[in-house]
């Protein structure tokens, strides 16, 4: 079993005051870091945001398979919407384990807008994976799931502005010619950013079985090994749900009080599911190959917020801030158990708009840089 690594912690209030030291930016984010900052004493809507969020990944991960049809874009390669069955494992095998949803945050910047900004280079005929709007499913199917989403978001982008906000007093310290308050821009202003919801199936030992290699282990890689293409990349910790306890099936509901993260509003919403302590699974989770080459765990603590770092950012520092190379476990099955583990996270990607620049010396953009990355991670 890998190491246990722990990953440099700030505060909110030290972000907004901007009193995390140089040194600290440079433990979490330098040459020699993981490349992950947790934030903590994050809002107090955080907590109940996180849950709502998360126990809506199991309901729509059980959804009949013909709503979660509805909710597949196939002309964007499944960047928006419900993806399932779409990518590869590192053996090759079809992923089944995991199921995601996409949704493009550009709600951030303007309520109105449903997808990125396009530009003269990106319309939404050469670039759907990034200019196709939303597939929300209908209220009818998934009451309450895209306040649900929106609401979680907003926050981690929230928190990520100020994150960002750091990163600059960093990088103009450490980058000839660094543009003042890039960072922080591009995570404020920028359309491209988005969100995936994450639903980790449980596994039966059958299951677990039909993963393992040819010389009888079992591929670590639930989702392999790989580096986020953005500039910030927040993360929530991982929601332990046992869906052999709970009722994952879409009940009537009614009106129930929702708590955003500006107001407490009335409105249609799923009843929170129970979630473990902790994954009975103690391997399951989040691992990072650090700047040594050494690949660790690291936990994110419930109530807290973690930032990782992606290719862009990497680009746009030349390299001062180097992307994680990461992958996740989900909860394997415990012999004897009749439980079945699911695990629900969120991940928000963000990104710079399709026509900035992500290399300013053979200037290419972020959208040619993404449009690349997509080609070269599509099956088929």
């Amino acid at each position: 079993m890998a190491p246990l690594a722990q990953a440099l912690t700030v505060s909110l209030e030290d972000l907004k005051n901007g009193s995390v030291s140089l040194d600290k930016l440079q433990q979490a984010f330098g040459p020699d870091s993981l490349g992950i900052l947790v934030v903590q004493d994050v809002p107090a809507q955080f907590a109940e945001l996180r849950r709502r969020l998360l126990s809506y990944a199991s309901y729509l991960g059980n959804l009949p398979a013909k709503e979660l049809a509805q909710l597949e874009n196939e002309t964007a390669k499944y960047l928006t919407g419900w993806s399932c069955g779409k990518e590869t494992l590192k053996n090759g095998q079809v992923d089944t384990l995991k199921g995601s949803y996409y949704a493009n945050c550009a709600f951030y910047v303007d309520a109105a807008l449903d997808c990125a900004k396009p530009t003269a280079a990106f319309s939404p005929t050469t670039f759907p994976e990034y200019l196709s709007p939303n597939v929300w499913p209908a209220d009818a199917v998934l009451p309450g799931f895209k306040a649900a989403l929106e609401d979680l978001c907003r926050l981690i982008i929230d928190v990520a502005v100020l994150v960002a906000r750091a990163c600059d007093r960093f990088a103009a310290q450490a980058i000839p010619g660094y543009p003042p308050g890039y960072l922080e821009g591009v995570v404020s202003t920028s359309t491209t950013t988005k969100a995936r919801l994450l639903h980790y199936y449980p596994q039966s030992v059958e299951e677990e079985d039909s993963q393992k290699t040819s010389t009888g282990e079992v591929s670590d890689d639930w989702c392999a090994t790989h580096l986020d293409h953005g500039c910030l990349t927040g993360l929530t910790s991982a929601m332990f749900v046992d869906e052999a306890a709970v009722d994952t099936r879409v009940p009537d509901v009614g009106t129930a009080t929702a708590v955003t993260a500006t107001t407490t509003t009335t409105t249609t919403s799923l009843p929170l599911l129970a979630e473990l302590d902790a994954s009975p699974d103690l391997a399951a989770g989040l691992y990072i190959t650090s700047r040594t080459g050494e690949v660790v765990q690291v936990k994110i603590p419930r109530d807290c917020i973690a930032f990782q770092t992606g290719e862009a950012l990497e680009r746009i520092t030349a390299g001062q801030f180097k992307a994680v190379p990461h992958f996740v476990r989900g909860a394997r099955p415990q012999p004897g158990s009749t439980s079945r583990i699911a695990r629900n996270t969120l991940a928000v990607f963000t990104q710079p708009n399709l026509g900035e620049d992500v290399d300013r010396e053979q200037h290419i953009t972020f959208g040619e840089f993404a449009r690349g990355i997509v080609a070269k991670n599509t099956v088929g």
